[in-house]
């Protein structure tokens, strides 16, 4: 089911995480709820950290927000790299700001 995931994001298609195998138990509810409402970032689009703060009700928590997907155990699944600071700059990724400017040029494509 991985594979298959890995493989659509690279061909471009969108792709929806494995919930059912994913474990994401070790977070609170509210980490899980930046993780979700991150998962719910389509393809192509990008959200800011405020973004996601204010859709998980909580609109000052972005600080919050990027300590949880700094954490994040399944980076292109829960695609972090989608969420930008309010300024349109990069901001911070497990992977490296060059990557994650490939990565959101890729799904600009």
């Amino acid at each position: 089911m991985v594979k298959e995931s890995l493989s659509d994001y690279f061909k471009g298609k969108p792709i929806q995480p494995p919930w059912g195998w994913m474990d994401i138990g070790g977070f609170t509810k509210l980490q899980r709820s930046v993780l979700i409402a991150t998962a719910d970032i389509p393809y192509g689009e990008l959200r800011s950290y405020k973004q996601i703060a204010q859709a998980i009700n909580r609109p000052r928590a972005y600080r919050f927000v990027g300590t949880t997907l700094a954490n994040n155990p399944f980076p292109i699944l829960i695609p972090c790299h989608r969420v930008i600071r309010s300024d349109s700059s990069f901001g911070q990724f497990g992977g490296g700001t060059d990557l994650k400017r490939k990565m959101i040029e890729l799904e600009a494509e």
